[in-house]
């Protein structure tokens, strides 16, 4: 079993192959056993009551933010050991979990009529818009990456994320055809049931369409600096726990602080994810374009 302690430095093609084309697909970084574990976990909270952090859209889309303080299951992707890696190269040791997000989309039945994903509203975008509002599509860098984690059945119809390959580095937006609802060179990445689909904040992607006839089960994890906003709500009760590793701590919002309370210089508190990362790997993490 691979952990923090055995786990391998990044693989330099696939590092490439991110800043190529804005996205990467890393195989094998759950266990079939999780897998199964984590979707009966989701199915729980999905037909629970509960309303905080509860996520709801059209088209029956339910689900929740900030699910890693949910429920146990899921905490052991905040640093998964085959993923951590790659996304420290690829931002820097100064990360923070801004979002854990279930997501659960129905399936289209026959027939069915849809709000989004139609010409009029395509559903193209790329991630953190507001910082593209008020930066600038042509200066917006690498802040965030998301890791998506699937939890049902991946058959060629069951609407994975779609993506542009590229658009991470266009700074206008997607063009799609009139009548359309995908731009020319959409794919859908090839993700197997314990793989990781890895994309960035400037990436421009999409929910595909679920005709499957089952739901769509699926984790967005997503990763920035510690400098920006968390997406989900508080969770103090997560740095309250005693049994967290310092990593774990670090990515669910440690501040900058000594071990008596007081402050420390910024950045102090990415230490302990820097020293684990100069151990892994001793060339420096890559820094955002």
């Amino acid at each position: 079993m691979t952990t923090l302690e055995t786990a391998s430095p990044p693989d330099p093609k696939v590092l490439d192959a991110f800043e190529r084309d804005g996205f990467v697909v890393l195989r094998d970084v759950i266990t079939p056993e999780w897998r199964e574990q984590a979707a009966a976990a989701a199915l729980r909270l999905l037909a629970s009551d509960r309303t905080l952090g509860r996520d709801r859209s059209v088209d029956g889309k339910d689900g929740f933010r900030g699910i890693v303080a949910m429920d146990d299951t899921f905490l052991p992707l905040v640093t998964n050991p085959k993923v951590l890696p790659t996304l420290v190269a690829l931002l820097s040791a100064n990360l923070l979990l801004m979002s854990s997000n279930l997501i659960y989309m129905p399936s289209i039945p026959p027939g069915g009529t849809r709000t989004i994903r139609v010409p009029e509203r395509h559903g193209w975008h790329r991630d953190m818009s507001s910082a593209t509002r008020d930066l600038g599509t042509d200066v917006v860098p690498r802040m965030s990456i998301k890791v998506a984690y699937f939890l049902s059945d991946l058959t060629p119809d069951a609407g994975v994320t779609m993506v542009l390959p590229g658009s991470h580095t266009d700074t206008g937006p997607v063009t799609v055809p009139a009548g359309a609802i995908d731009p020319p060179g959409a794919i859908t990445p090839d993700v197997g049931p314990c793989d990781a689909f890895l994309f960035e904040n400037r990436t421009w992607h999409a929910g595909g369409l679920n005709t499957s006839g089952h739901p769509r089960l699926a984790v967005m994890m997503q990763y920035g600096y510690r400098w920006l906003a968390p997406v989900d709500d508080p969770a103090p009760q997560l740095l309250q726990r005693g049994d967290l590793t310092d990593i774990e701590q670090q990515l669910l919002g440690r501040p900058d602080r000594n071990p008596d309370g007081s402050v420390a210089h910024e950045g102090a508190g990415a230490a302990v994810l820097r020293a684990w990362w100069q151990h892994l790997n001793a060339d420096p993490a890559r820094s955002p374009e």
